[in-house]
């Protein structure tokens, strides 16, 4: 008989990760701050919400969809504008009306609505403030999980030229991005065009608010144009340059916010050279 009593035998610790549940929620979230694939950690992948919408920035497609934002502001140098929101707006740049729309569109897509206003035309002197009102309002629609995209108008049409596009895009891929996004920024419609447009610059236009409005996707343009030339507006306007059909199209489930103040962009004392 022996004296000794056998010890309990305890089961080596198994070799590997800790369970999830041995992890903590501050660890949890470094890793994933952090990049790590969650799910070698047995996390689950998050399925995309019904309404096809992320409150969450952090979660990855939204995060997708405000890089791609980001992307088309850098692809026109207008880098400077990105910090821009609402708020920062002046009263000439009518921020209160463009979040109220931008409300709308939310509300619109949560339902899987088409929404009442589709387009909002941004017409205003040069150097009023145009452009970065547009942009403040794309930033936080990006922030709320919209597709919103940022585009010059001449950049679109210089775009889908075959092999003029960037990142290798091919021009069927360019329309295909512009027409699908959920919110587009056609930036300076008309722009750099001081005569009748080609019919490749009117056809190109025409498909693409066509096919956005068709889809019941909402698009802002701004412009330094007025809509047509009058006895007291002798410079041409952009019925003048696109012609009639698609200013009636513009026009169809349009808002018009003008922004008329001084140029910003002028220097306070006129250069002498």
């Amino acid at each position: 008989m022996s004296l000794t009593t056998d010890a309990p035998v305890v089961p080596a610790p198994a070799r590997g990760m800790n369970p999830l549940g041995a992890l903590s929620e501050h660890l949890m979230a470094v890793l994933e701050r952090g990049g790590a694939d969650m799910s070698k950690l047995g996390v689950p992948a998050q399925p995309e919400p019904d309404d096809g919408l992320w409150e969450d920035v952090s979660v990855p497609q939204a995060r997708a969809r405000r890089n791609m934002w980001r992307n088309s502001i850098n692809d026109a140098a207008h880098n400077d504008y990105l910090h821009f929101r609402l708020d920062d707006l002046d009263p000439n740049q009518k921020p209160n009306t463009l979040r109220n729309w931008l409300m709308s569109l939310v509300e619109a897509q949560k339902r899987g609505a088409r929404p009442e206003i589709l387009n909002m035309l941004m017409p205003g002197n040069i150097g009023s403030g145009k452009t970065a009102a547009a942009i403040a309002f794309g930033n936080e629609a990006a922030e709320l999980g919209l597709w919103a995209l940022f585009v010059k108008h001449s950049t679109y049409l210089t775009w889908r030229r075959p092999d003029s596009a960037p990142h290798s895009m091919k021009a069927w891929e360019v329309r295909k991005r512009f027409v699908e996004c959920d919110v587009l920024v056609l930036d300076e419609l008309c722009g750099e065009m001081d005569m009748t447009a080609t019919e490749f610059a009117r056809r190109e236009t025409i498909d693409l608010i066509d096919a956005r409005i068709a889809a019941g996707r909402p698009t802002a343009y701004t412009t330094n144009l007025r809509s047509r030339r009058t006895p007291e507006h002798p410079g041409l306007g952009v019925v003048d340059i696109l012609g009639e059909r698609l200013l009636s199209r513009l026009e169809a489930s349009a808002h018009l916010v003008r922004i008329q103040g001084p140029d910003r962009r002028k220097p306070a004392r006129p250069l002498d050279w």
